[in-house]
């Protein structure tokens, strides 16, 4: 029996009451679309402010995302030069990429209509596609409060100012096991930071590992191309911070402080041996020569001896490290830290002789005609003078003697009043360290604290132990008694003259500004130099030398064939990471060169 469908036969006449109402669908383009105002749409990208880090690439689940070198944008410091294009065949809007972007250049607009034939024509890159009316468009984007990254730095710990000057125990007490995961966690993995570092580190790769608990696997990855890591831990100048991603909108990630972490957990090289395990090859019967046991020097003899090389290191002072053990005070780098690397490099078969000066106790000819080559890590131990009248007075000395007679472990009479000429790390080194001696201290600096070269920590910590900044004060006279003893510094007051090229205000005296500052000591901290007085003059002529550095090629060579170069005496850079990266380099070359 069929039943009688009246549902059906209904249906059209209900439908006519959805004439006259709003339709749900649009007439597109000839209607423009309306969105709400936080709508997620089509991607738009800020192309000046992104730097290519690749973290909306990383983060999409969809693989939506990868980066790619367009027209325009070349890698530069900070920038990879890469660029988001994004799939929009396989974007599904959560925005996910846009709430990690650490410059906030990537965002999402109102703009959700895109209508093509091509299934290509889904796949664009964002603000290069959408140029026009991208920007003016954008709907969705994120800030430092609701992004989904942490852009604080885990703060570091160091006893106050008035307890550290008390005595030359460590100031910055280091991350502990807590602290260091909650900071290496932050880290984006964007790979900038190994660009800028000269010895390109692999930097994600550690702090990754740090993160993961895993503290010994990021000990070898740091070993890998770096034998002094707890030293750069401890005082690296960490260039690699300066581009890292997170400052776009916070703090750097404490690569240094990492690093320093890692190593330490290491406590001795027996641990560090026995942790990174190194391969070393079988000898090769090639012999090479080391003049200085400095960061550069201690980096070539340690690969080289990996590489089966016979390697001796002559070193003129009792300990090893260069400027590094005799010219940083103790306080920022003990001596126990450096022993125990040089001590694992030891452990592995370099030979460091010690107390031996090339030039007085072993002839230079003699080292470099029974070497099948010789790499030279002198660095830069003779100071500049500061030119005035007064310097030979008693009690006028140079910062890096200075230094270096208090690191060996002797000692100098300043007295109680105290004035340090220069802007430096070697200024504010000195400064603290008289500090440290019961003085009252004031660096005179030519030009303004902004101006200064000196690392902007040591700046602050050395106010927060009491040394007194006197910015554009110009040195004139060193003052003394009847009896040749320093009483006083004349100085005048500078006014700075714009650079109309850019640079930095040159000052320029102020006439009639003279003053008298009473003193004890006057301690010059304006610059070094090298001193090569240990090769042979005929030897000297065959080496190029240009305004105090031996010139050398990119694989360190000299004019010179067996002859190698690094650190200080061939490198402007003038910082331990940029001196390691120089023993690295050569070694690489030295290899090359006699294992044809």
């Amino acid at each position: 029996m069929a039943f009688f469908d009246l549902k059906g036969l209904l249906s059209p006449v209900t439908g006519l009451k959805q004439f006259g109402k709003k339709p749900h669908t649009i007439m597109f383009p000839d209607v423009a679309e309306h969105a709400s105002d936080r709508y997620r749409g089509l991607h738009f990208n800020k192309l000046e402010d992104c730097i290519g880090c690749g973290n909306c690439s990383t983060i999409c689940m969809n693989e939506a995302i990868d980066m790619i070198q367009i027209a325009g944008y070349e890698g530069k410091k900070g920038d990879s030069g890469l660029r988001p294009r994004v799939d929009n065949g396989r974007c599904c809007w959560c925005a996910l990429c846009v709430e990690v972007c650490p410059t906030g250049s990537l965002n999402l607009t109102k703009d959700y209509i895109f209508v093509t034939p091509d299934a290509n024509d889904f796949l664009w890159t964002p603000g290069i596609d959408n140029k026009e009316k991208g920007e003016e468009n954008i709907s969705f984007y994120s800030d430092k409060e609701t992004s989904l990254s942490d852009y604080s730095r885990v703060p570091m710990r160091e006893l106050d100012g008035d307890v550290r000057i008390q005595s030359f125990a460590e100031a910055v007490l280091g991350y502990n096991e807590e602290e260091a995961r909650k900071e290496a966690s932050r880290c984006i993995s964007c790979g900038l930071c190994t660009e800028s570092c000269p010895d390109h580190m692999h930097i994600p790769e550690y702090i990754n590992a740090i993160a993961r608990e895993n503290d010994e696997d990021a000990l070898r990855i740091i070993y890998d191309n770096n034998p002094l890591p707890e030293m750069c831990g401890k005082v690296c100048t960490r260039r690699c911070e300066d581009v890292c991603a997170m400052t776009h909108r916070g703090d750097a990630i404490a690569i240094r402080w990492l690093k320093r972490y890692a190593t330490e957990t290491a406590k001795n090289a027996e641990i560090i041996k026995e942790i990174v395990n190194p391969e070393i090859k079988e000898a090769n019967g090639k012999k090479i020569s080391i003049i200085g046991a400095g960061p550069s020097g201690l980096t070539a003899g340690y690969y080289l001896a990996l590489r089966g090389f016979d390697v001796t290191i002559y070193e003129a002072k009792a300990k090893a490290g260069g400027m590094t053990f005799y010219g940083i005070p103790k306080y920022r780098l003990p001596a126990e830290s450096l022993e125990k690397q040089v001590g694992y490099m030891q452990s592995i078969g370099v030979k460091i002789n010690f107390n031996t000066r090339v030039g007085k106790d072993i002839d230079f000819k003699e080292i470099y005609n029974n070497s099948d080559a010789v790499f030279m890590g002198v660095g830069f131990e003779k100071p500049w003078t500061l030119g005035i009248t007064g310097e030979d007075l008693n009690g006028s000395l140079q910062a890096v003697t200075y230094l270096d007679v208090i690191n060996g472990g002797g000692d100098m009479e300043i007295g109680d009043k105290v004035a340090v000429i220069g802007g430096g790390n070697v200024a504010i080194d000195a400064a603290r360290v008289a500090r440290r001696k019961g003085a009252d201290v004031t660096i005179v600096y030519r030009r303004r604290v902004e101006d200064m070269p000196a690392d902007w920590e040591e700046i602050e910590g050395a106010e927060d132990e009491g040394v007194h900044i006197m910015p554009q004060g110009i040195p004139i006279e060193v003052i003394g008694d009847k009896n040749g003893k320093v009483t006083g510094l004349k100085f005048a007051r500078a006014e700075m003259i714009p650079d109309p090229d850019g640079g930095r205000p040159r000052p320029k005296q102020i006439e009639g500004s003279e003053e008298i500052m009473e003193v004890t000591s006057v301690i010059g901290a304006i610059g070094q130099e090298g001193d090569y007085s240990f090769i042979p003059d005929d030897m000297k002529n065959q080496i190029k030398i240009e305004r105090g550095r031996f010139v050398v090629d990119e694989n360190k060579q000299t004019t010179l064939p067996k002859l190698f170069a690094g650190g200080d005496s061939a490198n402007r850079t003038a910082d331990a990471i940029s001196a390691i990266a120089d023993g690295f380099r050569a070694v690489k070359a030295i290899e090359k060169m006699l294992m044809k």
